[in-house]
């Protein structure tokens, strides 16, 4: 029995930090997280 195709109904996107360490990677991806929750919240619908 063949699978479903799958539909990605959620925006993604991948993000790679490189940086020494104590330069700020975790609060700067801690900040793009927030933003985008922010703006376009979890992406679920809501009823």
């Amino acid at each position: 029995m063949a699978k479903g195709k799958f539909e990605r109904k959620k925006v993604h996107v991948n993000v790679g930090t490189i940086g020494h360490v104590d330069h700020g990677k975790t609060t700067l991806t801690a900040a793009l997280t927030r933003v985008c929750f922010d703006v376009w919240g979890t992406g679920e619908s809501r009823a």
